[in-house]
């Protein structure tokens, strides 16, 4: 293995500024995730583990706090100046990994490339411009007013705009962005953030080290060198930290609470999540499921509080919509419906009694307890005469997988980038635009033009009475269209070991802000 990391980092660009070697950050921590980032470019996939690998290797201009406020970063502070218009002012000396210094510039070139991104020009897209100002000041303009500026704005983590800028080796430009992967910026790096990628070898590790230049003085953080290992295997996982072979783990299996939480030498952390888990139905690939009582069948049939209780052992909140309590659009009259009869009514009527075969693919290490939720669904269509032909794979393939639509039915697990209903929609449910980027992560394919003006208007809308009804309307037009099959919302949970002090540094986004991190002696 040392030869294959050897490899890969020969032909690895990699920013030349000096590591850490500080007494105040030589603590080393070797973590494990169920994957690791299945890419380098921040811009290719919109994920969860590629969000995580951002907030570690990059810096965003604000981010969330624990109670959902902003916290200025690579911006010191920002103000309106008119319905349609911010100001940002950003830090001054602050170093990329590369040593070139972050100016508004580069901000620019990495607002440009977010709305070049299919995953993320529909976040963008009620952006028309970045005005830049001066070297550190720039103004974010959208077409109309925007309640969600400021939550769109988490999502822009600066780029070296030097770094990234001409052609690789192969004369191939240096900020192509693409799915198939194999571009200079999927394969390097050159951010603003604590750490940066020394090593990496797809699937088995990738180590990080603590940037010597890193702008905020103020940090706790005592890490200087991080190794993530994936560890696909929930009992695996938990194993390896029990036994002081990892000291941080995530996620923890709903069957391992009680088994960490009895360990004196390990920590538990836990929070009610926001995830909702989902099966799409795709109208285009399988036909029976363009008739909305198909759809309704389909979601008559799965028993959710089932799937909760056994499957996730309490540790998920079964869903009827796709926003969670707390969030504007969360419709308190909509609940699970579980009703095998009921399902059966359905399919007779649509004509289709006697059944039908589908494919139903999930991935087998991205979500909690994914496989076998997968296998659960199946065996609960059965009662309803759809035979499941099922496929499950681990994430790196199921995302190809998954944008290719291969699946009658896949699953997808969203936790909504902005921490507001509209982005659920604006990638699950909206028409999906190759254009604009909406409804990119739509692999049922459904499409109701008159929810999305709906959703547009919701959009533009600032008085937060309003829009909470507006959002509402949504959820219940969604649910009586049966747009999607709904699960659960999964809860969150974290484990370490005792001197691993991870709960400052964990949030309900799931995006743990390793640089702040401590370990104690």
């Amino acid at each position: 293995m040392k030869k294959l990391l050897t490899a890969f980092a020969g032909c690895m660009v990699l920013a030349v500024a000096p590591i850490a070697s500080s007494a105040e950050a030589n603590r080393e921590l070797k973590m494990a995730y169920d994957a690791d980032p299945v890419t380098l470019d921040i811009h290719e996939q919109l994920s969860g583990g590629v969000v995580q690998l951002s907030h570690m290797t990059f810096d965003p201009l604000l981010r969330w706090t624990r109670n959902l406020e902003f916290e200025p970063r690579l911006a010191e502070s920002w103000e309106r100046i008119d319905d349609r218009t911010l100001r940002f002012h950003l830090r001054e000396g602050v170093k990329f990994h590369s040593g070139n210094l972050l100016t508004s510039e580069d901000v620019r070139f990495t607002f440009d490339r977010l709305k070049q991104s299919q995953d993320y020009k529909g976040i963008f897209k009620p952006f028309t411009e970045l005005r830049v100002i001066d070297d550190h000041t720039f103004e974010l303009v959208t077409s109309e007013a925007y309640p969600l500026a400021l939550n769109a704005a988490t999502y822009i983590f600066p780029m070296d705009k030097a770094f990234y800028s001409g052609t690789d080796e192969e004369g191939r430009d240096k900020s192509e962005i693409s799915k198939q992967g194999s571009t200079f910026a999927s394969r390097n790096q050159s951010g603003t953030g604590p750490f940066r990628v020394t090593s990496r070898q797809q699937g088995v590790r990738v180590e990080f080290e603590r940037f010597a230049d890193y702008w905020d003085e103020n940090s706790p953080g005592n890490v200087g060198k991080v190794v993530l290992t994936p560890i696909k295997e929930n009992n695996t996982r938990v194993s390896a930290l029990l036994s002081g072979g990892v000291d941080f783990i995530a996620p923890v299996p709903p069957t391992d609470l009680e088994r960490i939480k009895q360990d004196p030498d390990a920590s538990l952390v836990t929070m009610s999540g926001t995830r909702i888990i989902l099966f799409q139905l795709n109208q285009k690939r399988f036909e029976p499921f363009q008739d909305v009582r198909v759809r309704q069948a389909v979601a008559h049939a799965i028993n959710q509080e089932g799937i909760a209780a056994k499957i996730m052992k309490g540790f998920a909140t079964p869903a009827a919509q796709l926003s969670p309590a707390g969030y504007q659009g969360h419709n308190e009259t909509l609940k699970p419906r579980y009703d095998v009869a009921k399902a059966q009514a359905l399919m007779k009527e649509a004509g289709y009694e006697d059944g039908f075969t589908i494919t139903l693919m999930a991935p087998n290490n991205r979500y909690v307890n994914d496989a076998k939720i997968a296998q659960a669904v199946a065996s609960m269509l059965s009662r309803i005469n759809i035979k499941v032909n099922l496929k499950t794979l681990p994430k790196a393939q199921y995302w190809p997988e998954y944008d290719k639509r291969s699946g009658d039915m896949m699953m997808i697990g969203w936790h909504a980038d902005t921490e507001d209903s509209a982005n659920f929609y604006e990638f699950l449910t909206m028409c999906p635009s190759e254009e604009t980027g909406i409804g990119q992560y739509n692999a049922g394919n459904y499409c109701n033009p008159v929810i999305d003006a709906m959703v547009n208007e919701a959009n533009s809308e600032t008085d937060p009475v309003k829009r909470t009804a507006m959002l509402q309307e949504i959820e219940k037009r969604l649910y009586d269209d049966a747009a999607f099959a709904p699960l659960h919302w999964q809860d969150l949970a974290w484990a370490s070991r005792k001197n691993v002090i991870i709960e400052p540094v964990l949030n309900v986004m799931n995006f743990p802000y390793l640089g702040d991190l401590v370990i104690e002696d």
